[in-house]
Order: structure tokens, then C-alpha cells, then sequence
């Protein structure tokens, strides 16, 4: 069987990405709203503040007016205005996050004063100012653009959005997922391994990376060597947005997820990425639905999973940026030159920067992945590189 030429991985990832149908929209309340993507623009219904207000606790005086010392004629508390314009040699008491009476520019803080019989006095060294003054509409005005498309709504865009007057919110419904382990090899119980076999532990791997993007996620598994049976595990995830499998996916006599699909009714879309580890990606697609194969190998499965599983789920739910961001750090120990293919080693940060993990690279490694903090890019034939030297490094402690 002649293979395709393995692709570049930016090549694949914006392939896949084209496959990828925003899903559907919903408004939903903020609170129900947290960790999905906004689906429209978000402008402003209202000014914040929506008058000037007080930053500190402490008395109001006019603009003018601040040598004092001013009679004290009342108070402005928040949610409480003082509803009268303040004269010359006057002062209100007014707190944190209250408005500012009409023809009041300056406070004087609380420490700064001093009352006597009725009147305020400023203490040696205090000084009425507009310094303590929150203007109208610092934060943004009504009808200003608070949060752009695709935002991910966290925590303070949640508050954002209710600040600026939005009871209900646009959001993307997340795809629902299928996951499958396959191989022979595996057992559905760790503490049952018969001979030869290894426990199946990527289906929840990959389960746990998918959660917070999903809305339902179906296990299937693990399933035989089987042409047959894989075949029909697929086609029973009719209803999944994207099918995920775990082995098969390479070129042996075993490895059956190609003809499984292309009975299953799937296209092929592309095949093998030139990535250490990860090679042996296979994607294919049918109508809507999107399957992803990934290698059997953990790592390899954990790495193909950070970079295509991951921005597709982000992609098909509205992300405005769909793609984890590299960081530059530097080495904290030398590294080798790099082999033939664009190489993700897994790291740890330490005091001095990022250092490869103790112990094995290899893709099967899970000891040095669950110890890792990030990847570290290594490009194709790149240079040995020194302590000190800056890398790129992709951070997995925010997954």
C-alpha cells in the first residue's frame, strides 16, 4: 500500500479545522453560560459607572471649592444619592461607590478629616482632589463592544456581561463526542489483565481532556481487532458530532480503523502528520460528522488529542482562537539536535526554566507525561540547544 507524505502539522490542524460546522446557538442565562463561546459581538446596554462616582470613603465638596472648611449638609452612600446640588462651603459625607451630588469635583478622604461642631476641616497634610473620582463611563460607555465573538466566557466576563446590562447570552452549545479504545491488547478492567494484555486507559484520558468542551460524551469499549465490529461501533455513534478512536490507525496487519471507516461510510480527509510522537493521525469525514483517529500509543495519543482534538471541539463550539498558544522560556539543560520530524518532548519548569522530564520519551511513556507541565517544541533538524536558549513550549497546567 503506497502512504501519503506525511503533513505538516499546521497544514493538518487548518485542514481539520475547515471540516469543523460551528454548532448551534442558545441563549442562555450567565451563570449557564460559563466556559462556552460567545456566538455574537456583546456591546454595552449601559454606561458603567453610570454616573461619577466616589473611589473612596471620605466628603464631597465642590471643584472649586477646597480649602474648606465646608458645612455638612448630608450624605450620598451607595445606592443612596444625595439628591441635592451642593453650594459653595458645603460638603456631603459620601462612601465608596457612591454618585456624586450635582456640582461636586473634589473628595476629601475620611483620614484627611476632621469634623468640628457640624463643619469639615482638612488635617495638616490632607487635600481635597478629583483624584478619588470613578467618571462616568471609565469602564465603557452604552453601546461600546465589551467582549468580541468567540470570547470564552470565564468568570470575569460573566461579570462583565451582567455589568453591562445582559441578562441572557449567545452562546454555542458544545458537540457531543464518542470515544473508542481499540486493540486486542486491551482489558476494560486494570486489576483483570489477562496475558499479553494492558489495561485500556486512554478512552478516559481522552474522556477527561474533552469534558470541559462537550455536552455529552459516549464511551465505547474497548473494542477488538475486529473490521466488523469497529465498523459497526462507528456507525452505532451516529448521533456523536465527532468520533474519537484510540489505535488502529497506523499501517499494520491490525490496524483496521481505515477500511472500518471507509465501510462505515467515512471519506477519508487526511492521513499522518509529521509529528514525534502522533504520526499516525487519520482523519475522515461523513456529512457533519468527524471522525479523529488517534494512535494507540498514550503519549502519542495524548499529544494528537492536545493539538487537533482539542482545537476541534474549541473550533466546532465558536472559539474565536481555537489553538493553545506556545510560550517562549528558556532551557534549563541542554538538548540534542532534533531528528527528522517537528518533536514535542515533555517538560517540567523548574526555578532556572523548562528541563525534558526525567526518564523516557517514549510514546508510551505515562510516568514522564503525568510529571510534565508542558511540550517542548523541537523543530525538524533543529540545532543542540544550551541552557539559556529560548524554546517554545506548549503548557499543559492549563488544561
Amino acid at each position: 500500500m503506497s502512504l501519503p507524505q506525511p503533513l505538516p502539522l499546521a497544514e493538518a490542524q487548518a485542514k481539520l479545522i475547515k471540516l469543523a460546522q460551528t454548532m448551534s446557538v442558545e441563549h442562555r442565562s450567565p451563570a449557564e453560560a460559563v466556559g462556552h463561546y460567545l456566538a455574537d459581538p456583546l456591546l454595552a446596554r449601559r454606561t458603567q459607572p453610570p454616573a461619577d462616582l466616589s473611589a473612596m470613603d471620605g466628603y464631597a465638596m465642590r471643584a472649586g471649592d477646597v480649602v474648606g472648611p465646608w458645612k455638612l449638609v448630608g450624605e450620598s452612600a451607595a445606592g443612596h444619592p444625595f439628591a441635592d446640588s451642593l453650594q459653595a462651603g458645603e460638603a456631603i459625607r459620601i462612601s465608596t461607590g457612591a454618585i456624586l451630588p450635582r456640582m461636586a469635583g473634589a473628595i476629601l478622604l475620611q483620614e484627611e478629616a476632621e469634623i468640628t461642631e457640624g463643619y469639615v476641616h482638612v488635617v495638616p497634610g490632607g487635600l481635597a482632589t478629583p483624584r478619588h473620582i470613578r467618571r462616568a463611563g471609565f469602564d465603557f460607555y452604552e453601546d461600546d463592544l465589551i467582549l468580541e465573538k468567540g470570547t470564552v466566557l470565564g468568570a470575569p466576563q460573566i461579570a462583565l456581561a451582567l455589568a453591562g446590562g445582559h441578562a441572557t447570552l449567545p452562546v454555542h452549545v458544545f458537540p457531543q463526542v464518542a470515544i473508542m479504545d481499540t486493540g486486542d491488547e486491551l482489558a476494560a478492567r486494570p486489576d483483570q489483565c489477562g496475558p499479553g494484555q494492558i489495561p485500556a486507559s486512554n478512552g478516559a484520558m481522552l474522556q477527561a481532556m474533552a469534558r470541559p468542551y462537550t455536552s455529552r460524551i459516549a464511551y465505547h469499549g474497548p473494542i477488538p481487532d475486529d473490521l466488523d465490529l469497529l465498523k459497526t461501533a462507528l456507525e452505532q455513534a451516529g448521533e456523536a458530532d465527532i468520533i474519537v478512536t484510540s489505535g488502529g490507525a497506523s499501517v499494520g496487519d491490525h490496524d483496521l480503523l481505515k477500511p472500518a471507516m471507509e465501510a462505515a461510510g467515512f471519506t477519508l480527509s487526511f492521513w499522518r502528520v509529521a509529528m514525534k510522537p502522533g504520526k499516525p493521525l487519520m482523519v475522515g469525514q461523513k456529512g457533519r460528522q468527524i471522525v479523529l483517529g488517534l494512535p494507540g500509543n498514550p503519549v502519542s495519543s495524548y499529544v494528537t488529542a492536545y493539538f487537533f482534538l482539542l482545537p476541534l471541539l474549541r473550533a466546532m463550539a465558536g472559539a474565536r482562537q481555537p489553538f493553545m498558544q506556545s510560550w517562549p522560556m528558556r532551557l534549563a539543560e541542554n538538548l540534542p539536535a532534533g531528528g527528522k520530524r517537528l518533536e514535542f518532548l515533555r517538560g517540567s519548569y523548574g526555578d532556572r526554566g523548562i528541563s525534558p522530564v526525567d526518564g523516557m520519551q517514549d510514546s508510551s511513556a505515562l510516568l514522564a507525561l503525568s510529571r510534565s507541565d508542558a511540550l517542548i517544541e523541537r523543530p525538524a533538524m533543529a540545532e543542540p540547544a544550551k541552557i539559556g536558549d529560548i524554546v517554545q513550549v506548549f503548557p499543559l497546567d492549563t488544561l
